[in-house]
């Protein structure tokens, strides 16, 4: 790199690669993005108190003068570099081999980051011990997160993860660990990675990259570990969670790791506990166990450093809710391991007589996994929750798997909002009367909230919260980055944007205006207008309208198959050879003619069903009904309707030709 400006300081707290979450003190590093580039943020790190800036030297061969002037005024020291992506990695490998700690790297599918704290908790009650910052885990976060490596630490503990093949790869070349973990194995990142076997393969890397003298500590539990063992030079030691006896999960978790031995009256019984949540986390303790021992620690050092360590924000974080509820905040990211983890964990908590309600969304970057694996999680949840409340698209196979394999229809609850999803929650936990028992006793629910990142459900968590004012501190993706509204790159020059909140608002204000007496109906012809007719009519159906109209009958007949079971009233002309389907899907007609009227009462009759009919009058629009100056015409079709079996006249109703009429 080359010096350009020689500023104030030239020493730095550490790296920020975004001016959202710049610290006063900190290097802004202008790293190029799909979605953005930060050298055009530069002045706004500067302006946010930034002391160092690294940029690319094309990028400042290519400023203009006042821009030059305006930089070399601001006192921030800034230095060019080819590349500011490979820079960070320079600067990794560098600072690593300059202070020689020695590196305990973590992968896996699932429990990298609570893994990697549970360990660095353990090593921290004897040694300096560095972790890596929260999950800065790829070949961008993890150069900066080290940015924070100081000469007296002798642990790195790092986190390692991987979207795309050759990743782990490189990351231990950058890192040259010398104790590995691997967690666990299963489908998570499949959309980069096509099968959990190639993930396998990606995630053996780091066994492979062990020196011989090193150690790899790895789930001896796991199939999809067992065939890489071969992969490493170094010793492996492997833990199984299965043999682990006397586990007791409840608002904190312990068990008992035997140790065999040739003599079974001598073998090693040590007990552990912590305050993580859920059985799951029993591979956790057992990796901090044997890195404490590898590393020197006593059994009682390890016992005690453990039963300090608490879950994290985002990971099955309990939190008070409304009504003496508690919410497990599961928020931080989905993969079907994890799910099934929250899931079994909220059937496992004791509640009391109270509710076990689960909020799930899309788990996502599954590949042609998706689907299956919604499905595989919605069988699951069955058997763990009173109530079950999907929101997002995928998760209404969730939904869907769930009433299949024994949960009932009125326990499930699908919604397209953050919103609705929070508010069905709520109107569970205060239901009034009976709870689950028959008792008039006060309903104390768990509520278990977790979905893909993308989801952002901790926006649900937050609307449920008994102190919503905490969520800065306790939620995950609280800082400013996240909580801007960011406008994803269309693949066409145009395209429409729907904000269901927008129209859940406007159906709540509608429904206001007219009083509780009225019913509102929602027009979802046309695919709702382009909008989405499924989710859209979950979204007014949850905030104040009681019955769908369409233009066909198979308009009507996506939204019967995604479950929605309203009053749906067809506007248009439904033909003869149509009028079975039409009654088997439950709607209601539309008659403006005797002939139809019969043919109806056949297709009623022929399938034991009544049908409930409404009378379209033309007042001058010129399309369908019967003219409104036909008066006999008109009273000689309700009258038939009346006494044709089969059929319950509902209503009349008109089209205006115009919209102030």
């Amino acid at each position: 790199g080359a010096l350009i400006y020689s500023g104030k300081q030239n020493h730095f707290d550490t790296f920020c690669h975004d001016t959202r979450q710049l610290i006063p003190g900190e290097m802004f590093v202008a790293v190029r993005g799909e979605q953005s580039d930060g050298h055009d943020y530069l002045l706004d790190a500067v302006g946010r108190g930034a002391t160092g800036l690294l940029l690319e030297a094309r990028v400042m061969a290519s400023l203009s003068e006042e821009m030059r002037t305006t930089l070399a005024g601001s006192g921030a020291t800034t230095i060019t570099v080819g590349d500011t992506r490979v820079a960070l990695q320079d600067y990794a490998r560098f600072i690593l081999q300059r202070w020689h700690p020695t590196v305990i790297a973590v992968t896996g599918s699932t429990g990298k980051t609570t893994t990697k704290e549970a360990i660095a908790a353990v090593l921290s009650s004897n040694f300096a011990t560095f972790k890596s910052w929260q999950n800065y885990n790829d070949l961008l976060g993890l150069p900066l997160s080290l940015g924070r490596l100081e000469e007296h630490h002798e642990y790195a503990v790092l986190e390692l993860s991987c979207d795309h093949p050759g990743e782990i790869s490189d990351l231990c070349r950058i890192t040259h660990p010398q104790i590995g973990v691997l967690t666990n194995i299963s489908p998570t990142q499949l959309q980069y990675f096509g099968t959990v076997e190639q993930l396998a393969v990606e995630l053996g890397e780091l066994l492979t990259a062990l020196p011989e003298e090193g150690l790899a500590i790895v789930n001896g539990d796991d199939e999809l570990i067992r065939p890489l063992m071969a992969r490493s030079v170094a010793p492996i030691t492997t833990f199984t969670p299965s043999t682990v006896q006397d586990v007791q999960v409840a608002w904190a978790l312990s068990c008992v790791l035997v140790e065999a031995s040739n003599d079974t009256h001598n073998e090693r019984r040590v007990p552990l506990s912590s305050g993580l949540l859920g059985k799951h986390y029993v591979t956790t303790m057992l990796v901090a166990y044997y890195v404490g021992r590898q590393c020197g620690l006593k059994d009682e050092e390890i016992q005690q450093a453990l039963a300090r360590v608490r879950t994290l924000p985002g990971r099955l974080f309990p939190l008070p809710g409304p009504n003496f509820t508690t919410l497990l905040d599961d928020t931080h990211n989905a993969n079907p391991a994890s799910m099934i983890a929250g899931l079994e964990t909220l059937k496992e908590l004791p509640t009391g007589t109270g509710y076990r309600i689960a909020v799930l969304s899309d788990m996502l970057r599954l590949g042609d996994y998706e689907e299956e694996a919604h499905r595989i999680v919605g069988q699951k949840a069955a058997h763990c929750v009173d109530y079950l409340i999907t929101r997002g698209e995928q998760a209404a196979f969730l939904a869907e798997a769930a009433q299949a394999a024994g949960l009932a229809a009125q326990r499930i609850i699908i919604t397209s909002t953050h919103e609705d999803a929070a508010r069905a929650a709520r109107s569970i936990i205060e239901m009034p009367g009976k709870n689950l028992q028959g008792t008039d006793q006060q309903t104390k629910a768990i509520v278990l909230i977790k979905g893909s990142e993308e989801t952002r459900m901790e926006r649900v968590t937050e609307m449920l919260m008994a102190e919503p004012a905490r969520a800065p501190e306790l939620l995950v993706r609280q800082t400013p980055g996240w909580k801007q509204i960011v406008v994803m790159r269309a693949d066409r020059p145009t395209w429409v944007e729907i904000d269901l909140s927008a129209i859940a608002n406007n159906t709540r204000q509608i429904k206001k205006l007219v009083g509780p007496q009225v019913r509102i109906l929602a027009s979802l012809k046309a695919d709702a207008y382009g909008h989405g007719a499924v989710k859209v009519a979950r979204t007014v159906l949850h905030n104040g309208s009681s019955m769908l109209g369409v233009a066909t009958v198979s308009e009507a007949k996506p939204l019967r198959e995604a479950g929605i079971d309203a009053p749906i009233l067809v506007f248009g002309y439904v033909p003869p050879w149509q009028m079975r389907e039409a009654v088997r899907l439950g709607l209601t007609i539309t008659l403006y003619a005797l002939e139809a009227a019969y043919a109806l009462s056949r297709a009623a009759l022929a399938l034991a069903q009544s049908v409930k009919v409404h009378v379209k009058v033309d007042t001058g629009m010129g399309r369908l009904g019967i003219r409104a100056e036909q008066v006999d015409e008109i009273l000689a079709l309700v009258r038939a309707i009346r006494v044709l079996p089969g059929l319950e006249m509902e209503g009349i109703f008109t089209h205006f030709a115009m919209a102030d009429a």
